[in-house]
């Protein structure tokens, strides 16, 4: 059985909604320099807080830039309630698995998205639950 699943080939090799949204209304980093990964994800929310767009930029492994891609494309679209509920589980699902040693790139990819949602909450003064986001930490980094 291959390592990776052609799902993560594909995103890995043909990543999706790469880029910078200048002027974006909400923008996530997390990440740790010493395991590699840093995901920045970047959100253009329209006033029924949908996302018209989205973007990343990561500087990681193929697990975790293929991550990146699958994530963008299941919260294109969407309500920013609705990309709140996004799980690793659910990036590490839509990309047909990842090696357990390569989890925490799925679990990166969640951080990044609510690091995002957040600070566009900060930027407009919306009110929300603190435990909604919970302070990404080393935990998520794992050796590879």
């Amino acid at each position: 059985m291959a390592l990776y699943s052609e799902k993560v080939m594909d995103h890995f090799r043909n990543p999706r909604n790469v880029g910078v949204i200048e002027n974006a209304d909400g923008v996530g980093e997390v990440g740790n320099p010493v395991c590699g990964d840093i995901m920045k994800i970047y959100l253009k929310i329209n006033d029924e807080q949908i996302i018209e767009d989205v973007k990343f930029e990561t500087f990681g492994c193929g697990s975790a830039i293929a991550s990146s891609s699958m994530a963008t494309e299941l919260i294109m679209g969407k309500p920013v309630s609705e990309a709140l509920q996004l799980t690793n589980k659910a990036v590490t699902e839509a990309l047909d698995g990842l090696p357990a040693h390569k989890l925490h790139c799925s679990v990166l990819a969640e951080e990044a998205i609510k690091s995002a949602v957040k600070n566009y909450y900060d930027n407009n003064g919306i009110e929300y639950d603190p435990k909604d986001f919970p302070d990404p930490e080393v935990e998520s980094c794992h050796m590879h």
